[in-house]
C-alpha cells in the first residue's frame, strides 16, 4: 500500500506531483538562509514543485574536530522559525539526539535522521513520537532491504508520517556509488522515497581533514533516478558553493538550479503518470 505524506499544505508520495528538498547544508547566517530559501521558493513554485527548506543546525559528523558545526541548536532553530513564519515555507533539519528531536520537533515540519544514525533505535522512536514527519535517510552501510527495519522502527513508535531517502553507497575508500534497484525496494515499504543527488555525490574524508565531492555528476545522477522513479529530490543549494562552510564541493550553485530541476521534471513526467 502507498502512503501519502501530507508535509505543510501539499501531499508526497503516491502519484503526487515531485518535491523539492532544497538549502544550503548549514546554516551559515541568517541572511544567508533567508535569501537562499526565497530564491528557491521562487524557482520551485515556478516549476510547480513543493517546496521544503533544509538546512542544518548542528553538522555533527564533520570530518575534522576544527570544522564549521552550524550556529547550534537554539540559534538555528530561530533561524528556521524565521523561514516560516516570513517564507511560509515547511522546514527540513537533522536530528542526532534524542533531546534535538524533542526541541526541533516543536518547529519543524520534518526531522531527518543523518545516514550514519539509520539504526539508531532511541532516536528514531523520539523522532516518530514527536507527530513530525520523518524524513529516514539510508545509511551508506546497509542494503536498501534492511530499511525496512527502521521504517518498523518509526511505525511501531505511532508515526506512519515516514520519508526514505537513498544517498549512496560506501564503495571502497572515500567514495560512494548509487544502485538504481535501490528505489524499488525503498518504494516497496510504501513510503515516499527521495533520491539526495548531492550528497550521493560526496567523496567522504576525500579531501583529508574534510569531504571532498563531484558535483558536475548531479545532475546525471538525479536524471537518472527520475527515470526510475522516486517522489522527491533532496538537493543542496548554495549561491558560492566554493565559500560554503560545509559540503561545497557537491552542492549545486543556486544559479543552476532552475535549469537543472526542469531537465529532472521533464524526465519525471515523461517516465510516469502523476496526478
Amino acid at each position: 500500500m502507498a502512503h501519502e505524506v501530507q508535509i505543510g499544505s501539499f501531499t508526497v508520495g503516491a502519484g503526487h506531483r515531485p518535491f523539492l528538498i532544497a538549502g544550503p547544508c548549514v546554516i551559515e547566517s541568517e541572511q544567508l538562509v533567508l535569501e537562499t530559501a526565497a530564491r528557491i521558493a521562487e524557482i520551485a513554485a515556478a516549476l510547480g514543485m513543493p517546496y521544503i527548506f533544509k538546512s542544518s543546525f548542528d553538522k555533527a559528523n564533520r570530518t575534522s574536530i576544527n570544522s564549521y558545526r552550524g550556529p547550534g541548536l537554539e540559534r538555528g532553530l530561530a533561524v528556521l522559525q524565521k523561514v516560516k513564519d516570513q517564507l511560509g515555507l515547511p522546514v527540513l533539519t537533522d536530528v542526532h539526539t534524542e533531546e534535538q528531536a524533542t526541541e526541533a520537533g516543536k518547529i519543524v515540519d520534518v526531522l531527518q535522521i543523518p545516514a550514519f544514525l539509520c539504526r539508531q533505535t532511541d532516536l528514531l522512536i523520539a523522532a516518530a513520537k514527536t507527530g513530525k514527519v520523518v524524513n529516514v535517510k539510508k545509511g551508506q552501510f546497509l542494503s536498501p532491504q534492511e530499511m525496512g527495519n527502521a521504517v518498523k522502527k518509526v511505525e511501531d513508535s505511532g508515526n506512519k508520517r515516514i520519508v526514505l531517502t537513498e544517498r549512496g553507497s560506501s564503495f571502497g575508500y572515500n567514495n560512494l556509488v548509487v544502485d538504481m534497484r535501490s528505489f524499488p525496494v525503498l518504494r516497496s515499504y510504501g513510503y515516499p522515497v527521495v533520491f539526495d543527488a548531492t550528497h550521493s555525490v560526496q567523496l567522504p574524508g576525500g579531501g583529508g581533514t574534510k569531504s571532498s565531492g563531484q558535483r558536475e555528476f548531479v545532475e546525471p545522477l538525479a536524471c537518472a533516478a527520475a527515470g526510475v522513479g522516486v517522489d522527491g529530490f533532496f538537493m543542496e543549494v548554495h549561491p558560492n558553493p566554493d565559500e560554503a562552510l560545509s559540503d561545497g564541493p557537491n552542492m549545486v550553485p543556486l544559479h543552476q538550479l532552475k535549469a537543472l530541476l526542469e531537465r529532472v521534471i521533464r524526465i519525471c513526467d515523461a517516465s510516469q503518470p502523476r496526478k
